[in-house]
């Protein structure tokens, strides 16, 4: 049967993934369908892949629509209202935060050497907010087939960013200088190299949901003392900054209550 309210948490992700910064596997934490999502890919093959395809179909569709539809959006946002939008995003991967505290229960979990790893993966991923972002005006006009076969892998880097929570995929493509083109293709409805792009994010999902599976099955505790430190530093990069305009700033912090007041409630409604 499928799970059709999957469109809306694939519209959520699908949104996230446009932003720079913003992690899709963040967000799927904040849905809590992360570990399910991790199951579904790598079930693709299995018996039961029926059951699996009712749970990602949906959720595809959702993201799909959020990226084809709501890029012009998100570009509007983050052109008019960059600080709002941001702000919004970091309340809900601050809202994450203790929700993944308690699911592991830390209290009880965590020795020295697991904050050690939340300390290190956090540095790790707050240090990317430093990187170069000279390739955001270098779009490819004329494609020869060396451009395709960077878009390819680099597509297939994104999508392994995509999956991780705290990393983002579009940053990905920021820092190699694709980001500009994938977007301009996505606009264009450019369907080669949306299609090249896209084979190197499958390939690469696939890939690396069967890594974190493998962790999160053999290393419990440590992956989510990773995965805990690797958002705790999107704090880093997705923060855009304060504003010294009085009225900007209230807004800010009313949107970041409500992104932190959203990631509580989902939580909620999913456990």
């Amino acid at each position: 049967m499928m799970e059709w309210r999957n469109i809306i948490r694939g519209a959520v992700m699908g949104i996230s993934d446009l932003i720079p910064g913003v992690s899709g596997g963040t967000m799927a934490l904040a849905l809590g369908i992360y570990k399910q999502l991790l199951e579904a890919i790598n079930g693709i093959f299995s018996r039961n892949w029926k059951q699996h395809f009712a749970f990602l179909i949906p959720l595809g569709i959702g993201i799909l629509a959020a990226v084809f539809t709501l890029s012009g959006l998100m570009e509007w946002l983050l052109e008019h209202h960059p600080k709002p939008t941001f702000f919004f995003f970091l309340g809900l991967i601050l809202g994450i935060i203790p929700l993944l505290l308690r699911k592991i229960e830390y209290r009880k979990s965590f020795r020295a050497s697991h904050y050690l790893l939340v300390a290190i993966a956090a540095v790790l991923v707050a240090l990317t907010a430093f990187a170069r972002e000279d390739g955001l005006d270098s779009v490819i006009q004329n494609f020869t087939a060396g451009d395709y076969i960077f878009l390819f892998f680099a597509g297939w880097l994104a999508s392994s960013a995509m999956i991780l929570p705290g990393i983002s995929g579009s940053f990905v493509l920021l820092l190699l200088g694709a980001y500009p083109t994938v977007i301009g293709a996505l606009s264009d409805r450019n369907l080669l190299v949306i299609g090249v792009v896209g084979c190197g994010v499958v390939i690469g999902i696939l890939v690396m949901s069967r890594l974190i599976h493998f962790l999160l099955a053999h290393y419990t505790v440590g992956t989510y003392a990773v995965i805990i430190g690797m958002v705790v530093g999107s704090i880093v990069v997705v923060f855009p900054g304060f504003t010294s305009q009085i009225g900007t700033l209230l807004i800010c912090l009313v949107m970041l209550v409500v992104g932190y007041g959203a990631s509580l409630l989902i939580g909620r409604f999913d456990r």
